[in-house]
């Protein structure tokens, strides 16, 4: 049974809205608070979708890296989106299914969700590691109450500017409860389909998915971190890059158009057109491609 939107924050609590942000918060515990404290472990079966385009340095190890999960019966979906290198050709032997579909990260994701067969949803970049233990901490997810999560997230540079901007992308997402991708998100498939899916924008797709998902539960934070590669953050510079994020997420907070503010993120390359929304659905009836 898919939960309803948590209407409690009505006497409990309330929100606070920061242009497109609308964060929920209470002034009583919510009861489930103390139940997920110690949640016990269900079975998982679950779906990592994993969008790329022109990964083809990296995508091998990212795919072995997913072996367990494949020996374990869970399935591994590629979801590349007109890859000009050999992408495709390396991640088919280490994959379940390969998709090619228009460029777009949320149209991408959503694509590998509608022939997805697991109950639990994972979208994973494909320069970000899971944990060693990050099956059983997902198998506590399962039963607890939450509905999606995510985890803490660590940058694989040594330098310890990275550990500070790590401490407080962790510590943003646990007082607001917005996530981002490279914090791994996952969730329930029900609630997935509920929602309708990521919304059809080229940038912050993570955020707006996490707003239409807090009214159904607070995301389940899991403290052991996924690893994301700080290649980004060294080609354009760590304080470059911080605040063109900050920038980025101000204006999209106060309705700048996510379509206007993708050129900025990736300066100098083309912005593909808005894709067609992809349609939502759990059965498998896309052949690989």
């Amino acid at each position: 049974m898919i939960p309803a939107p948590d209407k409690r924050l009505n006497r409990n609590g309330g929100a606070l809205r920061i242009g497109r942000i609308l964060i929920p918060f209470r002034l009583t515990p919510s009861p489930d608070r103390f139940l997920e404290k110690q949640p016990v472990a269900l079975p998982l079966h679950a779906s990592i979708i994993i969008p790329v385009l022109n990964e083809s340095a990296g995508i091998e190890a990212a795919l072995r890296a997913l072996s367990s999960w494949r020996d374990s019966g869970h399935e591994v979906i590629v979801v590349d989106g007109g890859s000009t290198d050999d992408t495709v050709e390396k991640a088919r032997p280490l994959s379940d299914r390969v998709l090619v579909e228009s460029p777009g990260r949320s149209h991408q994701m959503n694509a590998g969700a509608s022939i997805a067969g697991g109950e639990v949803l994972i979208f994973l970049h494909a320069d970000t590691r899971l944990p060693d233990d990050a099956l059983a901490q997902l198998e506590r997810f399962v039963g607890s109450l939450a509905v999606w999560g995510r985890f803490d997230v660590r940058l694989s540079g040594r330098r310890p500017l990275y550990r500070v901007i790590a401490a407080f992308m962790n510590g943003r997402s646990r007082l607001t409860g917005i996530a981002t991708g490279d914090q791994a998100l996952f969730v329930r498939r029900a609630v997935f389909d509920e929602v309708g899916g990521f919304e059809s924008i080229p940038l912050m797709e993570d955020v707006s998915f996490s707003q239409r998902l807090l009214p159904y539960s607070r995301p389940y934070c899991i403290g052991s971190p996924v690893v994301t590669d700080s290649r980004r953050w060294e080609k354009h510079g760590a304080w470059r890059t911080i605040l063109t994020m900050w920038r980025l997420r101000w204006r999209y907070w106060r309705g700048d158009d996510p379509a206007k503010l993708v050129a900025q993120y990736y300066p100098g390359q083309a912005v593909s057109p808005k894709p067609e929304p992809t349609t939502v659905s759990h059965a498998k009836t896309n052949p690989d491609l």
